[in-house]
């Protein structure tokens, strides 16, 4: 029974057990501790079902109950050699092979001609004073980890991110320079579409009148 590779958490449970036996909880801290929440969404309640679902394929096993106290017992998993190349295999694939994500900004902006171009550039700079507070919040961790002479190593996903944020301020701060300029391409017939919208017309009756439909050459176009 093959393992379908979707979940990270999936991949952050293996690679906590890789280095010793923990319980769930255990992992959880651990994940904290090292700051992991920012990269991989951590809830308690899924890891249950991530860490039964690994067992069940053979991944991790149990190698112990422990109770500390008073409290329940708990059930202490560690790595089965199945599960240490299925680890290796699993971050040489994320590392190597580009895969299609689906962000929400990436999502809004394919529908970005149901917003009025002025309205999208007070959104747009909107989101740009929220990147900045980002850039600025990731930019003070980094310095205060590199306070604590932690290497870079363990820094690397939070420099990915902050690039990651400053190549989207870039391109957001680019698209609103253009339409406060009034120099987007098509601004005038964009803004003439709601226009004729809000006039009652219908987006096929837009769509005759306005070039930037009929210039479309939908044969060269991807499928």
């Amino acid at each position: 029974m093959s393992y379908r590779r979707s979940n990270p958490l999936a991949l952050a449970v293996l690679c906590c057990v890789s280095e010793r036996p923990m319980y769930p909880y255990e992992i959880t801290t651990t994940l904290r501790e090292r700051g992991k929440e920012g990269s991989i969404r951590l809830n308690f309640g899924s890891l249950y079902a991530v860490i039964k679902n690994l067992a069940k394929h053979g991944l991790i096993e149990e190698s112990q109950t422990e109770r500390d106290g008073n409290r329940p017992e708990r059930t202490v998993y560690q790595i089965t050699p199945a599960g240490k190349t299925e680890t290796l295999d699993w971050l040489r694939s994320l590392i190597s092979e580009p895969a299609k994500e689906y962000p929400q900004f990436e999502a809004g902006l394919s529908f970005l001609p149901m917003l009025d171009p002025d309205d999208v550039l007070e959104l747009l700079r909107h989101r740009l004073g929220r990147i900045d507070e980002q850039i600025a919040f990731a930019d003070e961790m980094c310095a205060m980890a590199s306070r604590a002479n932690l290497p870079d190593l363990f820094m690397i996903e939070g420099q990915y991110a902050v690039a990651m944020m400053r190549a989207e301020r870039n391109f957001v701060a680019g698209v609103a320079d253009q339409l406060a300029a009034g120099t987007y391409p098509e601004q005038d017939q964009w803004r003439e579409l709601h226009q004729m919208r809000s006039a009652g017309k219908t987006f096929a009756e837009v769509a005759a009148e306005l070039p930037m439909f009929g210039g479309i050459d939908y044969s060269k176009l991807p499928k």
